[in-house]
């Protein structure tokens, strides 16, 4: 067992990541100082369990090294948790995200194959149709709350457009998938440990029942949506169980909801904080955007880290892990990696290029599904507010979300003339 750093930086800590961003940037350049990635105590389970702790991969080399290496660097310990969860907590979150080959590439292609190109031209124009709707509203509502009236509203309606989910049940659906991912948040999730275990699972289960109920809807009467191609779906004699189409759908709605919500309130803070971007942006929207999306997502990463477990001993970029060890891959600490991203790493630049970042994730089994539509949401949402409110701001500083595990912005105040 590794001597765990020496030092004022604690990843396992609350305080650590109620920082400033800047302060936190700066402790991951100091860690990837270091000789060898360092290693942190994780802290009492809250499970109960004898518990170990994890080395952080701060360098876009290692995190990009264990992505390619799933063998090595497993997910089926599970990938979102520093924790190891117990058997209750996997049967709603033991999606893909928390599993390997073959069960995870057996899912990747049911799930795949559901999304035929026809389905994903509709979703495309969705997309652009529901930016316009919500910035229609804005300009009726006026300055409001930007991440409830704008950036929390188009991810979540289209996941619920897509699967066949009416609006009625939207405010239900927003609320378990904040509770899911609230970190520490107080405002989210009770501070009295077993309390918020109960407050998780029993979000994961209305998800799960919504979504169980609707499937068994549409085995009788398909319609034209996901949980329909799903439901029915049978691809070389291979179908969903009920358990995995419940699993699968919390996984899209709590990781396609909050990510893009995050990355489109980053933007328009980015942005603000940024008038030469800005300028830059809107002087070729068209040329720009596509690069301007992908510098959004290095620069905020959404979702800080995913764990992997070691299932041998191995050696990897010189440093040597033992069977069962566990990693988080640092993707916030990769996306500012001065040896890859250069002496600009720390700064924002919608003109990069390359932008090799890992805001989706690296290369290999586990990146993320659903980066196309993400990428197609922020550029629709971003192309409607700089065209039809080109003096839309922040009003104050915003209200982040207090986690280790999701770069979020719960409320931000926005004005415009």
């Amino acid at each position: 067992m590794p001597e765990p750093l020496s030092s004022d930086i604690n990843l396992s800590d609350n305080a650590f990541w109620a920082l400033p961003p800047e302060e936190r940037h700066a402790a991951f350049r100091r860690l990837q100082a270091l000789d060898s990635p360092p290693f942190f105590e994780a802290g009492e389970s809250p499970f109960g369990v004898p518990e170990r702790g994890y080395y952080a991969l701060v360098r876009h080399a290692d995190v990009a090294e264990a992505s390619r290496n799933p063998a090595l660097f497993s997910s089926a310990a599970g990938a979102t948790s520093i924790f190891d969860l117990p058997a209750e907590f996997n049967e709603y979150f033991g999606s893909m995200i928390n599993m390997d080959d073959p069960r995870h590439a057996r899912l990747r292609r049911i799930v795949s194959r559901a999304f035929t190109p026809k389905m994903i031209k509709k979703f495309e124009e969705d997309v652009q149709r529901t930016a316009g709707v919500i910035v229609d509203e804005l300009l009726k509502t006026g300055p409001c709350d930007f991440v409830q009236h704008v950036s929390a509203r188009l991810p979540l309606k289209i996941i619920c457009e897509m699967m066949g989910i009416g609006d009625e049940h939207y405010e239900m659906v927003l609320r378990n998938t904040n509770i899911i991912l609230s970190g520490a948040d107080p405002e989210f999730i009770s501070e009295d440990i077993n309390e918020a275990l109960t407050q998780i699972l029993t979000s994961g289960g209305d998800l799960a029942a919504l979504v169980t109920g609707l499937a068994e809807q549409r085995q009788a009467n398909p319609i034209d949506d996901v949980i329909s191609s799903l439901a029915t779906a049978n691809i070389d004699g291979e179908q969903l169980t009920p358990a995995e189409l419940a699993s699968f759908f919390v996984l899209l709605v709590v990781a396609g909801n909050e990510t893009t919500r995050n990355a489109i309130s980053h933007a328009l803070l980015l942005l603000t904080e940024h008038p030469d971007q800005r300028e830059l942006l809107l002087a070729d929207l068209d040329g720009r955007i596509g690069p301007a999306v992908e510098e959004i997502v290095r620069y905020v990463s959404p979702v800080i880290w995913m764990r992997r477990t070691l299932t041998a001993d191995t050696v990897s970029n010189g440093h040597a892990y033992q069977a069962n060890d566990k990693v988080l891959l640092m993707y916030q600490a990769a996306n500012r990696d001065e040896s890859v991203f250069g002496p600009t790493a720390g700064q924002f630049d919608i003109t990069r290029s390359p932008n090799p970042h890992v805001g989706f994730g690296a290369a290999g089994p586990h990146f993320c599904l659903g980066a196309h539509l993400a990428r197609r949401e922020i550029t629709a949402i971003l192309r409607e507010l700089l065209t039809r409110v080109p003096d839309i701001r922040p009003a104050e500083e915003p209200d982040r979300l207090l986690s280790s595990f999701i770069n979020g912005i719960k409320h931000m105040p926005c004005e415009f003339g």
